[in-house]
């Protein structure tokens, strides 16, 4: 179901000043900001200044009666909002300054602050689900295992410096010596043992801003995606990719892929665990979905059609048309009723063209 802010929206920008690259685009963070307010918004500004303050200052706002609270950083920062907007009214919406920014990516929005502010003038409020691992939400996914370890050796100097490039590097020294751990995967009860590199659990479908592990997910169909990889070590991930990247997970013995909406991970050894790039602990943990947790503000159009269950209205190309006329002339053309019309023959009875299920 979705929903219209009002004309005269209150929004607040939490804004993370140490988030990839804030320090160079807060003038751009004002920007947008100005962009809201010439759209008749009143629109407040905070800044965090210790972990914790993101969740905190959304709550505050949402208690407050804000209309939106906009996250300006990077995914950890929305992560943050997340967890304080989460069961309230209050619509999520997001200006990308970090340093992947994965939801703006899902969403098709801008990666540019004014331009984003511009485009969420035109979004509406849509309802979506959440995942929680233990007492912690997650708006994109879960994951356990080697991307895990990857995110905590990158330090937050790296991060600020290098960017994207800080993760590559980190995965690339810690591939060589990475091994797989036996572990014990609950899925609404059915079980799943192995040796496993990664198990990444996911609310949507963009995975790291750039490919898709959970390329079934919808963000509204009350269910988490979980695929599983599985192996010794890595030396054969770049099958498993191949295998991903084709989304013909069941032709590799290697890889599992489940729905379900509680899972349950335990592993010979404690796995560390992060959800939405930030890290999260390690296992045993507990992760389920929470259906209809979070309002946020989504595009008219989504670069993947099949992210809502039941999708938004999608604005047909001139191609799309052009084939949808021609389908409608030759059914046209083809009907009974055009045949009647047409020459002398008989329609057939009715019995003879029904089809028994």
């Amino acid at each position: 179901m979705e929903d219209e802010l009002p004309t005269e929206a209150r929004a607040l920008i939490v804004l993370n000043p140490l988030a990839g690259q804030a320090a160079a685009l807060q003038q751009n963070v004002q920007a947008a900001r100005a962009v809201w307010l010439a759209h008749g918004w009143s629109v407040d500004v905070k800044m965090t200044g210790s972990p914790g303050d993101g969740a905190r200052l959304a709550r505050e706002a949402a208690a407050l009666g804000y209309d939106v609270v906009a996250a300006a950083g990077g995914d950890g920062t929305i992560n943050e909002v997340v967890n304080g907007l989460a069961g309230t009214h209050t619509a999520l919406a997001a200006l990308p300054i970090g340093t992947v920014n994965v939801w703006a990516r899902e969403l098709g929005f801008p990666l540019e602050p004014r331009a984003a502010a511009e485009a969420l003038l035109r979004a509406r409020v849509r309802r979506i689900d959440l995942g929680r691992a233990n007492d912690r939400y997650f708006l994109l996914m879960a994951g356990i295992g080697f991307d895990a370890a990857v995110v905590n050796e990158v330090r937050s100097d790296e991060k600020r410096r290098l960017g994207a490039l800080a993760y590559a590097l980190r995965a690339f020294d810690l591939a060589w010596r990475y091994r797989g751990r036996r572990a014990r995967i609950s899925l609404d009860g059915r079980v799943v043992r192995g040796r496993v590199l990664l198990v990444v659990i996911g609310n949507s479908q963009l995975y790291g801003g750039i490919f898709k592990i959970t390329a079934r997910a919808c963000i509204d169909d009350g269910m988490l995606d979980v695929c599983v990889i599985k192996g010794e070590s890595l030396a054969s991930a770049p099958l498993r990719m191949l295998s991903i990247l084709r989304q013909r997970y069941n032709l590799d013995p290697r890889i599992e892929y489940h729905r379900a909406r509680v899972v349950r991970v335990e592993a010979r050894g404690a796995l560390p665990v992060q959800v939405d790039g930030d890290q999260a602990g390690v296992t045993p943990m507990t992760f389920a979905v929470v259906p209809g947790a979070l309002r946020a503000l989504l595009p008219s159009t989504l670069p993947a059609d099949d992210l809502l269950r039941n999708g938004l209205p999608q604005r047909r190309r001139m191609w799309q048309r052009a084939i949808a006329w021609a389908i409608r002339r030759m059914t046209s053309r083809t009907s009974p009723l055009h045949a009647e019309r047409s020459s002398d023959q008989t329609l057939r009875p009715v019995e003879d063209s029904t089809v028994h299920t």
